[in-house]
This record gives structure tokens, sequence and C-alpha cells, in this order.
């Protein structure tokens, strides 16, 4: 059994149907075909008519509008229309287009510098349709910024977009980073990428902040040891590096690298204030830092002062002052020696001050300097000048004697330095002064003519003193009867004064300060 065959009718297709995807700049190729018909004929309008802005291309059964590349022009509604005998037929077909070619390029318009206002930049270019764009600004996670573009005018073009966003950087906000993230969601369109985004670094320029100096192995050392000083600080980018020691004149001589000083063998002299000093080369900022360096060593520049001098007269003030330098720290201990006895004396800041000198006061005074690390002694010599006092004169035999006797005049006193002395007569028209020798002037084979007041003068070079001395001498005695009697007082006074006379002399060169001067033979008068 065989069915007859039935022949088909006219039909037509668009291919795609109904709906075209597109991006801007890509090809879009629209085919109308036909079945059923011999001979169609194939035409291609817009639905407002505008510009077809493709290529048709006509074949026997089918017909192309290809647009290569499609524009934003192209965004319409295409219809096919197709004849066939007397008979037509239209099939339409939407191409819907957008342009989200590449990433948003993000910048910003200056060198960020941190506290002072800086402007990141997001572009995102040849968009369509723009009022479907939305542009996030975001750090760290963090929404900084939000802008669309859904406005009531509709772009008939591609666009270039441009957000910006102004801000001030901070110090933490180096090295983290911004993003733009771009968006365009167009409903029911399918393509992708709907999102894009790009990223930037911030490299915000700062410091120097925060500087300080390490020193290693600490700030105190001892002489000889190695020494390491490091300048930290914050900066971006890294700041450039002085050294210099304070009220120093010289520059530094120890090796520098980078932010490092090195000493590698301390000397006390090193010690001192050090001082850093940073300047960052893009904010031309500075900033400094010091330390204080203690290089430890036996006592150092010390000194033993006698103010206003080491040698002071009686009852002036004088100053001991024991000195060292502040490092390394040092004891002071001031003592006085006075042959084997040495007595340790108070102090104050190392100063012991005599508010009137006596001569008691005069000796060897000697600081002495201690730390842990060793000592150091001065001594110095403290003279005190007392003028002539406590003077004792002895006559022999006595202020009375006879012609033809000699007198002794013994003088002794106490007094620093030592005395000279003089014996001048009084009321006499030929002046004349007598030496002594030893304290003790002699007046040989006297007569009445020396009779009279004589003026003892004690001095040294700080003052005198003067002892006034009468002298009567009388005439012998001629009686026969009396010259016995004479001769035995005369012996025994002989015998008595001449034990009394050497126990004088002894006394008189055992005193503390004596001076010594004689009268001569060439002063003696004619009996």
């Amino acid at each position: 059994m065989f069915l007859p065959l039935v022949a088909k009718g006219f039909e037509m297709e668009i291919i795609p149907a109904h709906r075209v995807v597109a991006q801007i700049g890509g090809t879009v190729i629209l085919t109308c075909n036909t079945t059923g018909c011999a001979f169609p004929k194939f035409s291609w309008r817009t639905q407002m008519d505008y510009p077809l802005g493709g290529i048709v291309s006509n074949n026997k059964l089918y017909s192309t509008l290809t647009m290569n590349p499609v524009s934003a022009e192209n965004c319409n509604d295409y219809l096919c229309t197709v004849l066939c005998n007397k008979e037509k037929k239209e099939k339409s077909v939407k191409v819907e287009l957008y342009s989200f070619p590449s990433d948003p390029v993000i910048e910003t318009n200056t060198s960020l510098v941190v506290g002072e206002t800086a402007t990141v930049i997001c572009k995102i270019r040849d968009v369509f349709p723009s009022n479907h764009l939305e542009v996030l600004l975001k750090k760290e996670g963090h929404i900084l910024h939000s802008e669309s573009f859904d406005g009531d005018v509709i772009s008939t073009k591609t666009e270039n977009i441009t957000v910006a966003y102004s801000f001030n950087p901070a110090t933490e906000d180096n090295g983290k980073e911004i993003t733009c993230v771009a968006s365009l969601q167009i409903a029911g369109m399918d393509f992708e990428p709907k999102e894009r985004l790009t990223s930037l670094k911030l490299n915000a320029s700062f410091g120097p902040q925060n500087t300080f100096i390490n020193a290693s192995p600490g700030n105190s050392s001892m002489e000889g040891h190695s020494l390491k000083l490091t300048c930290v600080t914050e900066s971006n980018p890294p700041a450039q590096v002085f050294w210099r020691k304070h009220l120093a004149k010289e520059t530094i001589q120890h090796f520098v690298e980078n932010n490092v000083l090195s000493i590698p063998n301390a000397r006390f002299t090193d010690s001192g204030q050090y001082i850093c000093e940073v300047i960052n080369p893009i904010t031309k900022k500075t900033e400094k830092a010091t330390v204080n360096i203690v290089i430890q060593a036996p006592p150092k520049n010390t000194a033993l002062t006698v103010f206003p001098s080491s040698s002071v007269k009686e009852g002036e003030s004088v100053t001991i002052s024991c000195t060292a330098a502040n490092v390394p720290a040092a004891q002071i201990i001031l003592e006085k020696k006075i042959g084997d006895v040495v007595t340790t004396l108070k102090t104050e800041d190392g100063n012991y001050t005599i508010n009137k000198a006596q001569l008691k006061d005069a000796g060897k005074y000697k600081c002495t300097f201690v730390n842990k690390f060793g000592n150091h002694s001065l001594d110095k010599e403290l003279v005190v000048k007392v003028p002539p006092q406590n003077i004792t004169v002895l006559i022999y035999p006595s202020e009375n004697v006879e012609e033809g006797e000699n007198v002794t005049i013994m003088c002794s006193t106490y007094s620093n330095p030592p005395s000279q002395m003089i014996l001048k007569k009084v009321n006499q028209d030929k002046k004349i002064i007598l030496p002594s020798v030893n304290g003790t002037f002699t007046l040989y084979n006297v007569t009445k003519n020396d009779t009279g007041r004589y003026l003892l003068d004690v001095f040294n070079e700080v003052g005198n003193n003067v002892k006034v001395i009468e002298i009567a001498v009388v005439g012998k005695l001629e009686k026969p009867g009396q010259i016995m009697p004479m001769i035995i007082a005369f012996s025994c006074a002989t015998a008595i004064a001449i034990p009394v006379v050497a126990i004088l002399i002894y006394v008189s060169r055992q005193a503390k300060i004596n001076g010594s001067y004689s009268l001569v033979k060439a002063l003696r008068l004619k009996v």
C-alpha cells in the first residue's frame, strides 16, 4: 500500500532566532533561510528604517546580513522579508549589543605622600551601554567609593568612564591595595565577563618617623671593646642617614655603613652624645635621634687644684679641689699628710675649704680617685705663710753690764718662711744696723757709749715684729777691796751662765723657724 506524497509549503526562518547578544567590535551574521520555494526573493530592513550597517549576501535559498565590526548603531530589530511568487513572509531578530572589552585602568594623579591629599583615578574604556555600569573602589575589601551611571540619558555609543576618589594616605596604607571593580549588569543578557577589576598597590612616601638609636651591646661599654650604633627609622623610600657627635669639631672617623656606626676599639674619648639625622629624599622631611655613650675606664682627666694658690698667707681662705671627668664616675678621697700622720678630710663635691688658713693647715694634700676599674692619685703641698710671732729675747749676762764686758742678745721666733733679724740703736747720729748670726747679736767690749735703746726688727715676706731692748753700761769698780768679791762673783756667774747660754743656744736652734744675725767686731767702741 503506497501513501501519496504531499508537497511541503513555503516556509522561512532566521538564524539565530529571536535574539542575538554580541560585543561591539565583533561580528554578527544573520541568516534568513527558506523552504518550499524555488525562487525566493529576500530583503532586509530595520524596524525603524535605520541603516542596516551591514552587508547583504543573497543565495538561491537563503540570504545573510553580515555586520563586521558590529557597532552601537547595530542595536536594532532586524526584519527579513521573503517573497515566493505572490506569497510574502517576514520574521525579525533582535540584536542586542554590549561593550566591556578590557579591565579598568587604575592610577594616581601624583606621587602619594602620607598626610597629603591624593586622588585615585579608575578608567573603564569603551563601555556600552554605560547606563548599566557600576564602579566600586575598595581598599582591603572595604568600600571607599561607589558610583553608578543609570541616568535617564541612554548612550548610543561606547564611552570611556572615569571615576576619581580623593583621600589622605596614612602610614599604614603603604603596601595595601586599592581595587577598582567595574560591573556591567544587563538583565537577560548572557555574556562574560560581567565584572572586571584591577588593583593598585599603594606606595605612599612618608617619614622619617619613630627614629631611635640602638646601641649594641649597650650604652655603656668597656674601653677597648667594640660598639655598634644602629639608626632605626621608618621611612618610604628609605631615608638617608648622617652621623655626628655633639660638640665635636671634627667629623666622625669611625666606620659608617648605611645606618650603622661601628667603633671597633672604643676609647674613653669616644664617650659622648651621638646624633643620627635622617632625611627622606622625597618628602624632604628630617628627624633626629640621640644616644649618650659611656665608655668605662679607670679614672681619667683628674686634677688637684688649690685656689687661689698653693702658697697663702695666714688667715686667708683656700679651697682644695679634686676633680675628675664625669665618665667614668669615680669616688674621690682627700687626705692630708704631715709626717707619718694621715688624716681623711670630708669634702663636698670634691671641694675642701679652709676659711682662715693657719700654719697647722700646711702640709701635703692627696686626692685619690677610685672606681671599679682602677684608681689614680695626685698630691700637692700647701704652704701657709706666717709673719714673725712669739718672739723671745734673752740677754746675757743682763741688760746692765760693766764696761769691757761682752753682751749677747739671743732671739727666737715662730714664722714661715724663716725670718731675718736686724738690730738698730735708737737716737744715734750715725745709723748703725747690726745683723745676726743664727739669731744671735754680740756687743763686744762695751762702753758707756753703748748704753741706750735698741730696736730688734724681725721680718719675713709676710710681715714683721719689733722688740725694744734697753742696755745700760756702767763704769768698772776701782777699789782694791772689791776686786776679790768681784772675781768670786764673776767666777760664780760664769759657772752658772755657761750652761745657761748653752741651753739657750740649743733652744734657739730648735725653734721652728728662726733668723740668725751677728754684730761684727768692726762696730766695737773704744773704751
